[in-house]
């Protein structure tokens, strides 16, 4: 792409453009694809089968009509910032703070999460590994990968996406011969009743949460502007199929009981089928460790974006925004949030960090939806290369958001002090130190003035 001379004398601190819809649809799906591998089975426990399948159908309209909106936003401003950026257009500085926080909480928490998963999976396939030193060992070395490069790191998140995606249609084949449906149709339909529902509804998030990281890659991609709604829309219809196959058919072969209280659900379902330690069950462990790196190596490429658009702006310190000479990667956003997120893994809580995720995903849903609409009223001239066709579609998505949030409250009250706690830190940071650098805004969006002369 031809860049404008205003943005010329900022190349140095510019990401590469090198991405084209294929590596956004392998972001996006690879970025979600662990939560069909693990997490998502902890609903089985909150709410019974029926009880996850019913929270996933008001979740997965949210995440459709929001992927729709978001589509918008992120062809309108193709900002490494993503939801930051989106907010601080819309609503100014502290509104575009509070939500790049809120996706920062995200993208900090899940990967522990994630992690946590990759070393039971290793630990199942060999015993003789401690769980943890693989966690930890995979936290350096996807770090280490997002340091050669955007292309290399995209290049491999496509692979291990089309592995883990291939894996996934082993583990359907594997299990439809020993599809029983009484498993699924139990008495009583919902064991833990309405609040039961309610709290399976965090774990339905965890089949789609952070698909929205594609957009912080808007800035390295080719085409923005047009490939963004290819890469998101066919990404999201890929996550909808896997989320409705791997929870019916998963229910169909194994005890939940037993699913529902472990990091690795499909080896564990497949081995009530053929035996432990039989074929079927080593080959899903090892090919569900695709599935794992596939989102743990595309949510530390998320934050990353995210922490060093941040401090680009200025609102986090300047020196996150420094990119490596050679690699043209943002060194520091990768190693301190990296740092953060294995303190956190540590601690070895996954239920307690894909909660937290999920309050801070939600959060960012919420204002980025408020944005939509603040940006439709106050700049409807902005250039949208992507269009939502009506506004019944960020309407429901906003009604569907405010579920999810009170939902969350009612299931997880106890992690609400937490959450509390991280976010007052956060906006103490802000007024005390954040807003005093902050980046003039036509200065940080100058990018978006060059697209817009191109388009």
């Amino acid at each position: 792409m031809v860049v404008s001379e205003a943005m010329a004398g900022k190349r140095e601190e510019n990401l590469t453009r090198v991405l084209k819809p294929i590596h956004l649809w392998s972001l996006a799906v690879g970025l979600v694809i662990s939560g069909n591998y693990f997490g998502w089975s902890y609903g089985f426990a909150a709410g019974g089968v029926m009880g996850l399948a019913l929270a996933l159908i008001p979740v997965t309209i949210f995440y459709v009509t929001f992927i729709l909106s978001y589509s918008e936003l992120a062809t309108a401003i193709p900002h490494a910032g993503g939801p930051s950026a989106y907010a601080r257009r819309a609503m100014g500085k502290f509104g575009g703070y509070l939500n790049g926080i809120s996706c920062l909480i995200e993208f900090v928490f899940a990967p522990p999460a994630i992690a946590l998963a990759v070393g039971g999976y290793v630990h199942a396939l060999l015993p003789v590994i401690d769980p943890m030193v693989a966690t930890v060992a995979a936290f350096f070395f996807f770090i280490f990968l997002n340091y050669l490069g955007m292309k290399t790191s995209a290049t491999f998140e496509l692979a291990v996406t089309v592995i883990a995606l291939i894996g996934l249609v082993i583990y359907w084949g594997l299990a439809a011969p020993h599809f029983d449906m009484a498993r699924v149709v139990t008495t009583p339909l919902l064991p833990h009743g309405f609040d039961g529902l309610m709290a399976a509804v965090p774990f339905a998030i965890w089949f789609y949460l952070a698909i929205e990281g594609g957009a912080m890659s808007a800035e390295e991609m080719v085409d923005p502007q047009h490939d963004i709604p290819k890469g998101f829309l066919s990404g999201m219809a890929t996550l909808l199929v896997m989320a409705i196959l791997t929870l019916f058919l998963t229910a169909g072969v194994a005890d939940v009981d037993a699913v529902a209280a472990v990091d690795f659900p499909l080896p564990l379902a497949l081995s009530a089928a053929y035996g432990e330690g039989s074929l079927p069950v080593l080959l899903m462990s090892g090919i569900g460790l695709f599935g794992l790196v596939a989102s743990l190596h595309g949510i530390i490429v998320g934050y990353s974006r995210q922490t060093y658009a941040m401090a680009r702006t200025g609102y986090l310190p300047k020196f996150l925004a420094h990119l490596d000479e050679k690699h043209h990667t943002p060194v520091w956003a990768l190693i301190l949030p990296g740092i953060v997120c294995l303190f956190t893994a540590l601690t070895g809580l996954t239920d307690l960090v894909i909660t937290i995720a999920c309050y801070g995903s939600v959060v960012m849903y919420l204002t980025s939806l408020v944005s939509f609409f603040i940006l439709r009223h106050k700049e409807p001239a902005l250039h949208r290369p992507f269009k939502v066709p009506s506004l019944l579609i960020p309407i429901v998505s906003a009604v569907m958001a405010v579920f999810c949030l009170v939902s969350l409250v009612m299931a997880s009250g106890e992690v609400l002090p937490y959450v509390v706690g991280i976010y007052a830190l956060a906006i103490a940071y802000y007024f005390l130190h954040g807003n005093k650098h902050i980046r003039p805004f036509d200065e940080e969006f100058g990018v978006l003035d060059a697209l817009d002369e191109e388009a």
